[in-house]
């Protein structure tokens, strides 16, 4: 059987981008065939596990879920088992995530010693819209069940081995994905009376969008694209960005200020003004008493507990949250891993004993009440 080590080398050497994890499924269900644990596909490719209890109502349930896919980056680390798929790469410590949960799983399968039922969600597609923790629940793998949490965990350059991070309330934010068009008469740049200046109408958008920022609410363009030349005025420029909020109303309210940015701006240049929101995952919001009660036996169990503040950073765990009592921490790698999502992340693998006590211990606590 597999050491949880192993397990992260395996899926580290092979990542799928999402919603293409073929191979990790294949690779997940033979090992935790291989230790006698009940397992099927869920979501196309992903894993759910599913181990009862000894003893107490079955019908009670603790939810683990680890993200599986990866990211279209090329690996530059210089270790022996780096990424043999070009252009894909581990970079947000999926792999580690995994290894944790195989790891939680294969150690309580043992004896079994707990009441009610544990299930374990290898998740595909978590960086992808539109998420696969939203394909899992579609599926209503836990209908029948009083389903008492649902945890997962990140792992966190910021913060050192042996340290987890949680937040109270809201934790993560919604984020959907923002995309302007603005058309009008395009033609030479010297002749102002003769065209609609779309590329000027696109700044004031962009300018009274981002003017939207606030300490909770994130509006960012990244990317305009207006093909003209140093004398042409194209007939269309368009441009692309993201919102994040922490509450819904104001989500709400965002969208339909954006749109009023557009009125605006069509009857100031005569143009014509297309809004696109693709709604993204909803905010993660983290179960109050779940916290604490997650910070002390974090503590109990040794590992320094941080409390953290909202992060406008988005993940389609806030899809569980909306439906369950949810918890969803951060897990200390160690500033010497590197940045996520970059070609050198690497994740110390000292991290991976201390997540699997952390997330077993809740579990059992969980469970055993």
């Amino acid at each position: 059987m597999s050491t949880m080590i192993d397990f992260r080398r395996e899926l580290h050497r092979h990542p799928e981008l999402s919603f293409e994890e073929r191979a990790t499924q294949q690779y997940i269900l033979a090992q935790l065939t291989k230790a006698g644990i009940e397992c099927r596909a869920i979501a196309g490719t992903g894993v759910l596990a599913r181990i009862e209890g000894r003893r107490g109502n079955l019908n009670r349930g603790v939810v683990l879920r680890a993200d599986i896919d990866a990211l279209p980056i090329k690996e530059l680390n210089d270790i022996d088992f780096r990424s043999e798929n070009e252009g894909v790469m581990h970079a947000c410590g999926h792999d580690m995530h995994a290894a944790m949960l195989y790891g939680v799983l294969t150690e309580l399968n043992k004896e079994r010693d707990f009441e009610g039922t544990l299930f374990g969600i290898f998740q595909p597609g978590e960086e992808l819209n539109p998420g696969g923790a939203s394909l899992v629940l579609k599926e209503k793998p836990f209908e029948g069940y009083d389903i008492a949490a649902v945890i997962g965990q990140h792992v966190d350059a910021r913060l050192e081995v042996g340290e987890v991070g949680i937040c109270p309330g809201e934790f993560m934010a919604a984020n959907d994905e923002l995309r302007l068009y603005v058309s009008g008469r395009g033609g030479h740049g010297a002749r102002r009376g003769d065209i609609d200046d779309s590329v000027t109408a696109m700044c004031d958008m962009v300018i009274s969008t981002t003017a939207l920022n606030a300490p909770k609410c994130v509006v960012s363009v990244g990317r305009i694209i207006a093909d003209g030349a140093t004398n042409v005025i194209p007939d269309r420029v368009s441009a692309e960005g993201t919102i994040r909020t922490f509450d819904e109303e104001e989500r709400e309210r965002l969208h339909t200020l954006i749109r009023s940015n557009a009125r605006r701006v069509e009857e100031r240049y005569g143009v014509k003004v297309e809004v696109d929101i693709n709604r993204g995952y909803p905010s993660v919001v983290n179960d109050v008493m779940l916290s604490y009660e997650a910070m002390i036996i974090t503590a109990d169990e040794g590992v320094a507990v941080r409390e953290l503040q909202p992060i406008p950073m988005a993940e389609d765990f806030g899809y569980y949250t909306r439906l369950y009592p949810s918890l969803f921490y951060r897990l200390g790698v160690g500033a010497a891993s590197g940045g996520s999502h970059t070609a050198t992340f690497l994740p110390s693998e000292e991290a991976l004993e201390v997540g699997r006590r952390v997330m077993q211990r809740l579990a059992l606590h969980i469970l055993n009440k």
